[in-house]
């Protein structure tokens, strides 16, 4: 009788550290939990910033420092008074 409750108390004790919702299975899922966290901040950092530039562009007569920015990053336009450097 003793082996037994022994062998129970052991079974019970290592599925409870090992098992698929044991211990280990928690410290994994809050450490998953914490970059998933971090992901989100960054991904509604970026929604704002899409959200500031669709309402200035949105106006009637769009903000021209953001049509420049636009036109300088994404089209890769310069002014004609602009110095540019390439590399070889």
């Amino acid at each position: 009788m003793l082996l037994l409750c022994l062998g129970l108390t052991a079974y019970f004790a290592h599925h409870a550290i090992n098992g698929r919702h044991g211990f280990e299975a928690r410290s994994r899922l809050i450490e998953r939990s914490a970059l998933l966290e971090f992901e989100i901040k960054s991904l509604e950092a970026v929604r704002a910033r899409l959200e500031r530039d669709v309402a200035l562009l949105g106006a009637k007569k769009p903000d021209p420092d953001l049509v420049e920015e636009i036109a300088r990053e994404v089209l890769g336009f310069v002014r004609p008074d602009d110095q540019v450097v390439t590399q070889r």
